[in-house]
């Protein structure tokens, strides 16, 4: 979306998510000279499954549709929530020359960061997802494909499991009716094929990502 040949910024979607959530106004990125590419990680929206992935397997995707693309020169990379830490894997790989810039919206951090606790400050519904991840797979597995279910039926059970957490500032947000339907949208278009892309992006935050945060040139 955007200006069609305007700079292109990858857009990298939440965890539960897909290509279709919130983003600027077309209008708006086409005045800015933006080419905003968004696409569903695996397991999301139309996106075939890649058990077992990590956090840096996202580079691998972001280059090959750049390329195929016809994307040559650099480009920038925004990753928002549970896409933050794989817009870092895609700023620290290899091929990392071709990335101007990156941004991180709310992301995780590494599991095994030094003197980290990693689950201070975080709100009951993320803790218990990704205590079940650390302990018993076939109860996460269970519980994701359950909310999965709902949200596929009704996309508003997902704003419903985390409104009692939200903050004045996040309810005020999510009160846009823009906004929402957008946050609809991407819920329902990211459990499209059921929990798949969300269990395994539970999964890869916490084990290695495999990649070095001080690799990044950003």
């Amino acid at each position: 979306t955007g200006a069609s040949d305007g700079y292109p910024i990858f857009l990298l979607h939440g965890t539960p998510g897909s290509r279709k959530g919130p983003k600027p106004r077309a209008i708006t990125l086409f005045r800015q000279g933006v080419r905003l590419i968004s696409y569903d990680r695996p397991g999301y929206g139309g996106s075939g499954r890649d058990e077992e992935r990590t956090v840096a397997d996202a580079a691998a995707d972001v280059w090959e549709i750049a390329n195929a693309l016809g994307i040559q020169g650099q480009f920038g990379v925004v990753g928002r929530s549970g896409g933050a830490p794989h817009a870092l894997a895609v700023a620290a790989d290899d091929d990392r020359a071709r990335v101007s810039s990156v941004a991180t919206l709310c992301s995780l951090a590494p599991y095994d960061g030094p003197g980290l606790d990693w689950y201070e400050g975080m709100n009951p519904h993320n803790r218990d997802e990704y205590t079940t991840a650390d302990t018993d797979d076939p109860a996460l597995l269970n519980r994701l494909t359950g909310w999965a279910a709902e949200i596929s039926r009704n996309p508003r059970k997902m704003i419903e499991l985390i409104g009692e957490e939200l903050s004045g500032y996040d309810e005020r947000v999510i009160g846009d009716v823009a906004l929402r339907r957008l946050l609809l949208d991407t819920y329902k278009q990211g459990v499209e094929q059921g929990p798949q892309g969300w269990i395994d992006d539970v999964l890869a935050f916490r084990k290695p990502w495999k990649f070095d945060l001080a690799d990044e040139h950003c």
